[in-house]
């Protein structure tokens, strides 16, 4: 039988990147998959390439508290109810440090990447106390190892990780289990727009591949592998958990070195953190 036969998950940022490689591994899976974004484009391009009776599409503000409970009750309405809240909808600018970061931008990530999970829980929570479901959460590994130019952010994943322990201790009475996963690189458009925004552009295949002992920087299908084990009943002792997805990136010690003249000084990267020297 399936793993997620016949559950409702509520994925949030769920039409490009890991969020879009989740919701076929869901359906995948036997899930019927409320897909839940801002952007009306993508959505539309979404269901133009991924579309069936179980798979429903809602345009929705994950900051928007009027959105989120919207969201909430036309998915029951739909489906019959939930089983699953995928809080993975999240936004990575502004790439600046604590100080260059405006009071506009702090705002926005936070209400993105943490209020959008308070939206969800507050207004999804009768629906898992029902089918005794589970919340995953998409954290980051800079949540716990920091990153430079990202401090805002980091910030939000550091919070995101706290959270997620925090509501797997409240919820675990209720018997809903509360996880997350931390991937690290993952080639999803979001990385690619920031990746363009770095100093060392030219570089940053190189440098995402090298801060990966396992030597490459996947697509976002290995962290949905581990996103439906994590809802499903294989995992059902599992709550808590921050998983690392992330090739063993957080591991060891990974500087940025530079080779001599004779190799022309090829940049090797270091580590989600490091800066060329």
């Amino acid at each position: 039988m399936q793993l997620l036969h016949n559950k409702v998950v509520f994925l949030t940022g769920g039409t490009e990147g890991i969020g879009y490689e989740c919701a076929q591994a869901y359906h995948k899976a036997g899930a019927r998959v409320a897909i839940i974004s801002h952007k009306e484009d993508s959505l539309q391009q979404c269901r133009e390439r991924f579309f069936n009776d179980n798979l429903l599409y809602i345009l929705a503000d994950v900051s928007c508290a009027d959105d989120v409970q919207r969201a909430i009750e036309e998915t029951i309405a739909t489906f019959g109810g939930i089983d699953v809240i995928h809080n993975n909808a999240g936004v990575s600018n502004p790439s600046k440090t604590l100080c260059d970061t405006t009071d506009a931008e702090w705002q926005k990530v936070f209400d993105v990447n943490v209020k959008g999970i308070y939206h969800t829980t507050k207004y999804g929570i009768a629906a898992l106390k029902e089918s005794k479901g589970v919340i995953l959460n998409t954290g980051s590994m800079v949540g716990e190892i920091g990153q430079e130019l990202h401090a805002a952010y980091t910030a939000t994943k550091g919070a995101v990780n706290a959270l997620t322990k925090s509501m797997a201790l409240d919820y675990a009475p209720l018997g809903i289990r509360v996880n997350a996963v931390a991937p690290a690189g993952v080639w999803t458009p979001m990385l690619r727009r920031w990746s363009s925004q770095q100093p060392n552009a030219e570089h940053i295949e190189h440098y995402l591949n090298e801060i990966h002992p396992l030597g490459y920087c996947p697509e976002g299908d290995v962290v949905a592998d581990a996103c439906v084990f994590l809802v499903s009943e294989q995992a059902r002792f599992i709550t808590g958990c921050i998983l690392p997805v992330s090739g063993g990136a957080e591991l060891g010690y990974r500087r940025y070195i530079e080779k001599g003249e004779e190799e022309n000084k090829e940049v090797v990267p270091a580590g989600l953190n490091g800066k060329a020297v």
